[in-house]
């Protein structure tokens, strides 16, 4: 079934699959989202509201991020990419930079990344310092209009086109650690059927898709995503 250069595997993730990194989803009880309310921390009107509360919040994740470190399951997807005969195209929803800490290279950052910072003025971006200032000024045109490159609720997320021609051509499509209840990632399944695409769910429950799913695998990242690459890379 998977041999081949024709054969393209698109693979979304989401934050499930940094949870044993250590790095908390928006579910956690106690974390950094637990603090706030998505509405103060996560839209553009939060940030126009009180940008030091938004960017001392990033601050802190971008903080976590740096020490956190790629778990089994980032790394079987590296390995995935490097030895499957065929493109493999992850997708993720998480902004933590861990895919690429573990070796994977052909990786689309839907939501942005937590390393990069974002001018609202002229859209430059460039590597965010650790801790980011609402003083800060853009490099290119100078404006104090520095924010984190992030997609916020009611923004765009970005690569849809891209997004779209691989799961056009995609012969596998699977979604792992993601809850499967935000859009427009939580339609890219449905997109995958309606193109005849084989799918599978990885997850540690099931999502709230989890019916348009051809197939099931349930419980932690770091144990069912390593059986799973395996099985992929079986000759």
């Amino acid at each position: 079934m998977f041999a081949g250069m024709n054969n393209c595997i698109t693979i979304l993730t989401g934050a499930g699959i940094s949870a044993e990194s250590g790095l908390g989803t928006f579910r956690d009880e106690g974390g950094l989202w637990a603090q706030h309310r998505i509405e103060d921390v996560a839209t553009p009107e939060g940030f126009t509201r009180d940008p030091e509360l938004v960017q001392g919040f990033y601050n802190a994740r971008r903080a976590q991020a740096v020490e956190a470190v790629p778990n089994a399951a980032h790394s079987a997807l590296a390995k995935l990419e490097a030895e499957f005969d065929g493109e493999v195209l992850i997708i993720t929803q998480n902004v933590d930079g861990l895919h690429e800490k573990a070796g994977s290279q052909n990786v689309l950052h839907m939501h942005g990344a937590l390393s990069v910072a974002l001018c609202a003025t002229c859209e430059h971006r460039w590597e965010a310092p650790l801790v980011m200032q609402t003083s800060d000024k853009c490099p290119s045109c100078g404006a104090q209009a520095t924010r984190p490159d992030i997609v916020w609720f009611g923004e765009m997320p970005y690569g849809m086109e891209q997004i779209d021609e691989a799961l056009q051509r995609s012969t596998l499509f699977a979604s792992i650690g993601t809850s499967g209840n935000v859009y427009p990632a939580a339609g890219f399944v449905a997109e995958a059927r309606r193109l005849g695409c084989p799918t599978v769910e990885i997850n540690l429950e099931p999502s709230e898709g989890c019916s348009l799913f051809d197939d099931s695998r349930l419980g932690p990242a770091t144990q069912t995503v390593p059986a799973w690459v395996a099985e992929l890379l079986k000759p």
